[in-house]
């Protein structure tokens, strides 16, 4: 399970990436335009840590939040 947090389960979203071109009408173009919308990924933020899993230290990947959650106990 790569990219999956241990303790929280958050893993990549997708999204899409909007290009535009144009001045906008409020600075006195005739307004933006969508010239290419692409896919993209929002990638959750992990870290590898070592943690006590089951007793037995382990590496794990575990978000940042959950790491300022105190949700790990470290070895």
């Amino acid at each position: 399970m790569a990219k999956v947090c241990y303790f929280c389960g958050k893993k990549p979203v997708a999204g899409r990436s909007i290009a535009r071109r144009g001045l906008a009408k409020k600075k006195g173009g005739v307004g933006r335009r969508i010239t290419g919308v692409s896919k993209r990924r929002f990638l959750p933020n992990l870290q590898t840590v070592r943690a006590v899993v089951d007793g037995t230290p382990r590496r794990i990947k575990v978000c940042a939040k959950c790491i300022k959650a105190g949700k790990l106990v470290k070895p």
